[in-house]
């Protein structure tokens, strides 16, 4: 600090060394005494007329720095004296002046310190007489002064010292009361702009807990209404003016509010739906992509959708990105609530169902699927839904009594290890619920097996049996995606639940045996190609591509399997036989030997 306000009061000065300011208040000391004549010229006169001149050049000086630098070039118009050093006073500590000595000048600043304020002697070699003179104003010291004399002053001249020292310290007391007036008209201006700044910031903070005041207010009633997406773009879009939407997070629209809704939506790219998810996942905040605005709404860390404003002129500024992030947490609780009382009616249904298909007395199945509010007394169904790129856990069980729900079907739903299980009030529509579920869960790549009609509950255990066998034949078929139905089978339902076990496996062995036990000797698939050969009507091109071989590769497998075995697959018996061992050695005993 005082480094810098030391710069300050000596960086100005003049470059000519010695030179006085032109002009009628700061001409050259001899100039002045050319203006008399030399009759009327005295040395003490003409020393009057330089310290004349002097004071108003210190008046007119621009800095501290350039006082004190007058003050010393000219002390000889005092009398016999020499500027041995000059000190500025900045923020409390002596500041010595660019001209000060280099000989003596450790001794002399030591001894200036020494003085703490007050005048006195200073001794240096060769000068007969030296002191220290304080530059004191009203209020303060300016600095000093050392002077020094070969010869001791009289008291004439020590007089015009005194003198010059005077108006040096006047001058001096002038400039620093001119920079501190500069100083408080700066500082007066700061706080001026500063007292502006506050009170825009004011301005901005009233108008900002207004708006959040609204947004919260807003943001409430989605909790309070029970709408849950739809309550969320409603208030968005009221509080923003922006069209505003909810996506699941596979990207299908849930909810829209306002102008511009695309019709129809469009089917969104599961790869581009991941990838956004990423995206935004990785920032903080809502993340603006093409013309939307996204936040994500994410409870406990997991992504149940998006909350998105579509914002294509660019218009939203922090407040909309406040609302938006508001009611992205205010949607995500709700529907971490909704997904919490979902979860608690799942798993009473599920210990019901669980029961139910491991047999459980009617008058308790009653009772509880009343509580539950399903009516159990009607007839039902058991449906076995099984997902390729889904496992068996609560989501996608919640997932499948969605779609049940959005096709119309009455049921309770628990899971399996790998499979989960509605129990229906009404027969299955072909189609339609597999339809459902391939729109949730974005591919077809699901299997759902059917049971026949139960009429009593202790029959139920038995139907959830029909409903996995029809399960496994379709996925052991060449169409391995849709749905079956047990009552549908045809001869696979005497290969159902019921049937003699080890009859079948009898059975197997007589028709299959020695293909079975060449392919394991021999590390082959003759009877897998066989079941192949069959599942496609005994069509060469479609089974050996179904078994990725050549042609020709099948046609030699066809030629062993009839002389490992012995049976000729021209011969109706023979074929039939074959091929309904097939499918019992693959969907009964799970294609073991």
């Amino acid at each position: 600090m005082a480094g810098s306000r030391a710069r300050d009061v000596y960086g100005r000065c003049s470059d000519t060394e010695g030179s006085l300011p032109q002009g009628s208040a700061g001409r050259r000391p001899t100039d002045a005494r050319r203006e008399l004549p030399p009759s009327a010229t005295s040395p003490v006169d003409d020393a009057l007329h330089e310290l004349v001149a002097l004071s108003r050049a210190l008046l007119e000086a621009p800095n501290e720095g350039e006082i004190l630098r007058l003050a010393m070039h000219h002390i000889a118009a005092a009398g016999p004296y020499s500027a041995e050093a000059g000190y500025l006073e900045v923020d409390g500590d002596l500041i010595p002046s660019p001209r000060n000595g280099r000989t003596h000048a450790a001794a002399v600043d030591r001894r200036v310190r020494e003085l703490e304020g007050q005048d006195g002697p200073v001794t240096v070699p060769g000068r007969l007489w030296g002191w220290a003179l304080g530059l004191r104003g009203l209020e303060r010291l300016h600095g000093y002064l050392v002077v020094t004399s070969r010869t001791r002053p009289t008291g004439a001249q020590r007089s015009q010292l005194a003198t010059l020292v005077w108006h040096t310290a006047a001058a001096l007391s002038v400039a620093f009361a001119r920079r501190r007036q500069r100083e408080d008209a700066v500082e007066l201006y700061r706080v001026r702009e500063e007292r502006a700044t506050l009170q825009q910031q004011l301005i901005s903070v009233v108008a900002e807990l207004g708006y959040e005041r609204a947004t919260h207010a807003l943001m409430a009633d989605i909790a309070v209404s029970g709408d849950g997406e739809e309550a969320a773009t409603r208030a968005l879009h009221e509080l923003t003016g922006l069209p505003a939407l909810v996506e699941d997070r596979f990207g299908r629209l849930k909810s829209w509010s306002g102008p511009g809704r695309p019709d129809p939506y469009p089917e969104p790219d599961p790869v581009r739906q991941n990838d956004m998810l990423h995206a935004v996942a990785r920032a903080v905040g809502p993340v603006r992509m093409g013309d939307r605005l996204i936040a994500l709404v994410r409870p406990h860390g997991e992504i149940l959708g998006v909350l998105a404003l579509v914002d294509a002129s660019d218009e939203a500024d922090e407040h909309t990105v406040f609302a938006l992030e508001h009611a992205a947490t205010s949607l995500a609780l709700e529907l971490a609530h909704l997904r919490n009382l979902a979860e608690v009616e799942l798993r009473l249904h599920r210990e019901l169902v669980d029961d139910l298909l491991t047999g459980t007395d009617a008058t308790s199945a009653y009772a509880r699927s009343e509580a539950v509010g399903h009516d159990l007394h009607r007839g039902h169904y058991v449906v076995v839904v099984k997902w390729s790129n889904r496992t068996a856990d609560d989501s996608f069980a919640q997932t499948v009594g969605r779609a049940a729900s959005a096709v119309g079907m009455r049921s309770l739903v628990t899971r399996r290890s790998d499979h989960v299980v509605l129990v229906s009030d009404d027969r299955p529509h072909a189609r339609a619920l597999h339809e459902a579920l391939a729109r949730e869960t974005g591919t077809p790549s699901g299997t759902i097996g059917v049971s026949a009609p139960s009429d009593s509950v202790p029959d139920i255990p038995h139907r959830y049996q029909e409903a996995q066998r029809a399960l496994e034949v379709r996925l052991n078929s060449l169409e391995r995606y849709g749905t079956t139905f047990f009552d549908e089978l045809g001869l696979y339902r005497i290969l159902g639940p019921g049937a003699d076990h080890q009859e079948l496996e009898m059975f197997v062995h007589e028709w299959l045996g020695r293909l079975i036990d060449y392919d394991s000797r021999h590390h082959a698939a003759m009877v897998e190609t066989l079941s192949r050969y069959f599942d496609c009507g005994g069509n060469y091109d479609e089974a050996a591509a179904s078994l990725a071989i050549h042609r020709s590769t099948l046609r030699y497998r066809l030629q062993r399997i009839r002389e490992i075995s012995g049976n000729d697959l021209a011969n109706v018996e023979d074929r039939l036989n074959l091929q309904v061992a097939t499918r019992v050695w693959k969907i009964v005993l799970g294609g073991s030997g």
